[in-house]
């Protein structure tokens, strides 16, 4: 079956059974690979995307409950926030090995752009679920901060 979707401001046609997760359809169809697999099952947060402006996990959404929703990818993220959050993990060198960051960035810019001045606990809150094995937390938690400053400066 033939799905439109609207990536990164694009549409786009997909030729793919409706019950494939968009995770699969960026990575496999659009080549584009930024989003990551995890696990699978929402609990990482590897895959995160934005959906309708929030982040989501793009394993577990179907590309038929995707028409129709607008899909940002980690290639497509722009704006203050995204800007704010990738100089301030520049800043802070949060990345180790780097497989969870898409994931870890997408969901920070969707938490500042709900939350512009994060408390540790709102940053631990919206956070979770985005797992990261080098365990650089500290790092992240830091960088958000950097970053909320920087969009209030």
């Amino acid at each position: 079956m033939t799905f439109s979707l609207t990536i990164n401001g694009v549409a786009r046609e997909l030729d793919v059974d409706a019950d494939t997760p968009v995770l699969w359809a960026l990575r496999d169809e659009l080549n584009l690979t930024g989003t990551k697999f995890g696990c699978g099952v929402a609990a990482c947060g590897a895959c995160t995307v934005h959906v309708d402006g929030s982040p989501e996990r793009a394993c577990v959404l179907t590309v038929e409950d995707a028409v129709g929703r607008d899909i940002i990818t980690i290639e497509g993220i722009k704006g203050r926030a995204a800007e704010a959050v990738r100089d301030a993990w520049r800043e802070h060198d949060v990345v180790q090995c780097g497989y969870c960051q898409s994931g870890q960035i997408m969901q920070a810019v969707g938490l500042l752009t709900e939350t512009p001045k994060p408390t540790d606990e709102d940053i631990d809150a919206y956070m979770n679920g985005n797992a990261c094995r080098c365990v650089t937390y500290h790092r992240i938690r830091a960088a958000i901060h950097t970053a909320a400053s920087k969009m209030g400066a």
